[in-house]
């Protein structure tokens, strides 16, 4: 374990999410959803494969021995991914990634009816306050004033659909994730994601794309390349350091998101936005920290030290 290099990898997976986002978001008006879905899935797998060969593993990349269960988690990242680029191509980039943070909220929902995983009040407390930030974040997409302009609004609240279905479908495909893990490396489960939604992408190719132009092509090559190497950083990130220490700097990817659709975008977040992605940000913290908690219990528990003592020791656990 080393604590400061997973960190570091963590942190250098979000800023090239926020980077890949950015590059969608600069895409999305001009291109179709499922040309920008093919770049970012086909582009992405060959970071993935050049990675596993140099370290030997490449026969692990395409085994599996639940060909269904990739298969239906493929099918939920397609739903995912087309649902986030949609909600990039239309709102605002903090917008979109506050509305995306709304995954782990909806996972903890997911565990309780899916993996009928006990789920107390404290994570149900947090999973309702992450949704009133939601309600804060979207509270001007249903303003008197934005409803006005019917095409602005349709544009904004489909947005907002795709953002919410986005973020449901992910925390679907985190669920599965969890199931595939029991017998599936992490290489294949990446590999058959990133093929699934390439050929997703694919088939659209009959119902138009747009021939980029040089520096449009080099875009999209960056966007599946970026998505991509994230996802190797961002798994690299847990051999180095437990999820609980990791998992909170992704929230970086907020601040990045803020500083690039401000530099390419001119977008200035408002003061709704801001709230209400704090509040996002702070019930999935929580909802983070709870998780790390009872996790603690439960190896004590499995050790053989006594209710009392674990709950003694993870009130005094800094």
């Amino acid at each position: 374990m080393n604590t400061g290099k997973g960190i570091l990898l963590k942190l250098i997976s979000a800023v090239l999410f926020a980077v890949m986002s950015a590059l969608v978001r600069y895409l999305g008006a001009r291109y179709p959803i499922g040309e920008v879905v093919f770049y970012r899935s086909a582009f992405a797998i060959v970071p993935v494969m050049l990675v596993y060969a140099w370290r030997g593993e490449l026969a692990a990349v395409v085994r599996t021995e639940r060909p269904l269960g990739q298969a239906g988690r493929g099918a939920l990242s397609i739903i995912g991914m087309f649902c986030n680029f949609g909600a990039l191509a239309r709102l605002p980039l903090v917008e979109s990634n506050a509305i995306s943070f709304t995954s782990p909220l909806f996972s903890v929902a997911l565990a309780a009816l899916l993996l009928k995983e006990p789920v107390r009040i404290y994570r149900w407390s947090a999973v309702i306050i992450g949704f009133i930030g939601v309600l804060v974040v979207l509270a001007p997409h249903f303003s008197g004033e934005e409803l006005t302009i019917a095409m602005a609004s349709a544009t904004s609240v489909t947005g907002v659909l795709y953002g919410i279905t986005g973020s449901f479908t992910n925390a679907g495909t985190m669920i599965q994730t969890r199931r595939l893990t029991e017998s599936e490396t992490t290489s294949s489960i990446v590999f058959y994601f990133s093929l699934s939604c390439a050929v997703a992408g694919l088939v659209t190719w009959p119902f138009g794309w747009v021939s980029p132009s040089g520096g449009e092509f080099a875009a999209l090559i960056g966007i599946g390349v970026l998505g991509g190497m994230a996802h190797i950083f961002l798994t690299e990130s847990y051999r180095y350091a437990s999820a609980s220490v990791v998992a909170p700097f992704d929230y970086t990817t907020m601040i990045w998101a803020l500083v690039l659709g401000y530099a390419m975008f001119d977008e200035v977040p408002t003061l709704m936005i801001v709230t209400g992605s704090a509040i996002i940000a702070a019930s999935g913290l929580f909802v983070i920290w709870r998780e790390h908690q009872l996790a603690l219990a439960r190896r004590r528990e499995a050790a053989g030290v006594p209710a009392e003592a674990v709950a003694t020791t993870t009130l005094r656990t800094p």
